[in-house]
């Protein structure tokens, strides 16, 4: 729990009383003194160095400016660090809320909508964070507390209390054959993955390509790879006549090209550094590798298509770090 900041910790004593009697544990960090003088990134590394200490990814719940550092630490990359966030306009039990600077603002607004873990927005006015109420994993409550009103800080702790046993369970989250298709996919995004740009010609000489990070190596006799692109995409009549095409392994520099080739609409490969090999294919420059694969099966894969590849031909630089997928976010390499 982070008070907001110049605001003592005390302030969340009622909150963490609430939480105590329905189970949770509570940490209350206290900002170095003087907090409200340092500037953004002095606290967001401040934050990450207790979060970087804990053994497992809490739930933060942050008040007034509070909730502006934190959600600059969680959204703007680096790694996952938090299974939830709640942000709150003002606390029950004291603390006074700072008006976040403009800068500051803006910088969290833009943040908020990049973070993945599931976000509460407990406020009394619309201007707190009004960019982000139509990001699809945010939610907002009016229970914004009273410190005056016992009545709503009651009703603040029961949403706050509500929220995270629905988003951040104290026990593992089950999908059964049949139940929510999203829980599903939240489970499959837990296997980290590259980035990949699969690429082909069509006949006509127009040249197609897609992002995908269901890909994998087969075989290594015959050479073999398989790609999952998407049944619904709009590169799959060329794809699926094609006698040749290539997967291309994106590096950490690639987040760009990614969400180009992830785009609809877009003149991909006019906004894109690519050569031609033997077999006609794009071959994307400075990629971390290049695979180009004669079409050696294709199989129904559901709403997808198994694509396997016999590989020709190969080019990689392994001085550079990969371009990871976790959790329906980039990621990068994490060394200890």
């Amino acid at each position: 729990m982070l008070p907001d900041l110049g605001a003592s910790g005390e302030a969340w004593a009622s909150v963490a009383a609430a939480l105590s009697d329905a189970g949770r544990n509570s940490i209350v960090l206290e900002w170095r003194r003087g907090a409200d003088t340092f500037g953004t990134d002095a606290l967001v590394s401040d934050l990450h160095a207790v979060l970087h200490q804990l053994s497992s990814r809490p739930v933060i719940i942050a008040n007034g400016s509070a909730a502006y550092i934190a959600a600059v630490a969680l959204g703007e990359g680096g790694p996952d660090l938090a299974s939830g966030l709640a942000l709150v306009e003002t606390i029950p039990g004291g603390g006074s809320t700072s008006a976040a600077s403009a800068d500051l603002a803006e910088r969290a607004a833009a943040a908020i909508a990049e973070t993945g873990c599931p976000i509460l927005l407990l406020a009394h006015g619309e201007d707190f964070f009004p960019a982000a109420r139509e990001t699809q994993h945010i939610e907002c409550s009016a229970a914004a507390p009273s410190p005056e009103v016992p009545d709503r800080r009651d009703a603040f702790h029961a949403c706050l209390i509500d929220f995270l046993e629905r988003r951040a369970p104290r026990t593992a989250t089950e999908y059964v054959a049949g139940s929510d298709p999203r829980t599903l996919r939240d489970a499959l995004g837990t296997f980290a993955t590259g980035v990949t740009i699969v690429t082909a010609t069509a006949p006509d000489g127009r040249h197609i390509g897609l992002t995908a990070n269901s890909f994998t190596s087969v075989s290594l006799e015959p050479p073999l790879l398989l790609v999952c692109p998407a049944r619904s995409a709009g590169s799959m009549p060329v794809l699926e006549k094609a006698e040749f095409f290539a997967v291309n392994v994106l590096h950490i520099g690639q987040q760009g090209v990614s969400n180009l080739f992830a785009a609809k609409g877009e003149d991909r490969f006019a906004e894109t550094e690519f050569e031609l090999w033997d077999r006609g294919v794009p071959i994307l420059a400075n990629a971390l590798a290049s695979f180009e694969c004669r079409k050696y099966a294709e199989y129904d894969g559901g709403d997808h298509v198994i694509l396997v590849g016999e590989v020709e031909r190969v080019r990689y630089a392994p001085q550079r770090d990969p371009l990871l997928y976790f959790r329906g976010k980039y990621r990068r390499l994490h060394f200890a």
